[in-house]
């Protein structure tokens, strides 16, 4: 498991923070955050003032990232990309998850690196990472101005014959409801985003269409809400185009694989993040998946057809 407790000794008294610089080779700015995140304890307590003293023995959780032997896609002086599988969290959700994106860049190319962009967990595909501070901090502005084009993959239910733009604005706003955790929904007062849909294949015998996606802008769930809004889910979404029951059951981890692949269609998301173009210090990058996702579809059609 990453998060792990370490015994530590200080054999005088000191700033707490000062001795994780000396001792971890963390920035000033790294350690103040992380014993302000109680993680440091001292007989069994947090301690969370940032100009903390410690001596003797205390514990600090200290994020020690794990390998699963996923090699990256692209790897270039400043920046990699992986391509991420279906399942696996680019973060750490609690300090219990075993496993997520961040560790496997870490361990390879250190605690400097981190990663510039988020896809959903079920969602597979390429995820951009920087390999230090300084061209983190510039893949980010260029996803902020939208610098960055970006081309996915999906399954949805139904035959979609023609391209179409979608240009529904989006809006994620708590309500009363037992699914508030998600609620992302096409609504005027919403967000502009734009979607272009282009088919790419029909497949008559299960009634579905593998589709390409463009999205202009990258709100939260863009393109699965958009294309439930046209009447084309997401094969495999377990929450858009469900009954609220069934969102909160597999919210809850409470809906078994059988019972989700007879709702959605797949027992996985079918969304594969396939492309990503831009330009990078003075460079122009056009990065393509090495998955073969129609391949991947054709086998959860099989799947599903046994199932039935």
């Amino acid at each position: 498991m990453p998060f792990v407790m370490k015994k530590m000794y200080a054999p005088i008294k000191q700033k707490a923070f000062l001795y994780l610089i000396k001792e971890l080779d963390y920035t000033q700015k790294e350690a103040q955050r992380l014993i302000a995140k109680g993680r440091l304890f001292i007989n069994g307590e947090p301690m969370t003032r940032t100009a903390g003293e410690i001596e003797g023995e205390f514990e600090f959780i200290y994020f020690e990232p794990i390998t699963k032997g996923l090699e990256a896609t692209a790897v270039y002086d400043e920046f990699v990309v992986f391509d991420k599988p279906s399942g696996v969290l680019i973060h750490p959700q609690n300090r219990k998850t075993p496993y997520s994106l961040i560790d496997e860049l870490k361990y390879q190319y250190g605690r400097d690196a981190n990663i510039a962009h988020r896809i959903d967990q079920e969602t597979s595909g390429l995820v951009l990472c920087a390999k230090n501070k300084e061209s983190e901090r510039d893949i980010k502005m260029m996803f902020e101005q939208r610098d960055m084009k970006k081309k996915y993959l999906a399954l949805v239910h139904g035959e979609l014959k023609e391209s179409i733009c979608i240009e529904e604005p989006l809006l994620r706003r708590e309500d009363e409801s037992a699914i508030v955790r998600m609620v992302v929904k096409v609504h005027e007062e919403g967000k502009a985003s734009k979607t272009d849909i282009r088919p790419l294949k029909y497949f008559a015998e299960t009634d579905m269409t593998l589709v390409e996606c463009s999205p202009y802008t990258g709100r939260q769930h863009q393109i699965r809400v958009h294309l439930f809004h046209v009447k084309h889910p997401i094969v495999g979404d377990p929450i858009y185009g469900q009954s609220e029951e069934d969102i909160v059951k597999f919210l809850d981890k409470e809906l078994d694989a059988e019972k989700r692949i007879e709702l959605s269609g797949a027992s996985r998301l079918l969304l594969h993040a396939n492309e990503l173009e831009f330009e990078l210090y003075d460079s122009v990058y056009n990065i393509k998946s090495k998955v073969d996702f129609e391949q991947i579809c054709l086998e959860s059609m099989i799947t599903n057809s046994q199932c039935e």
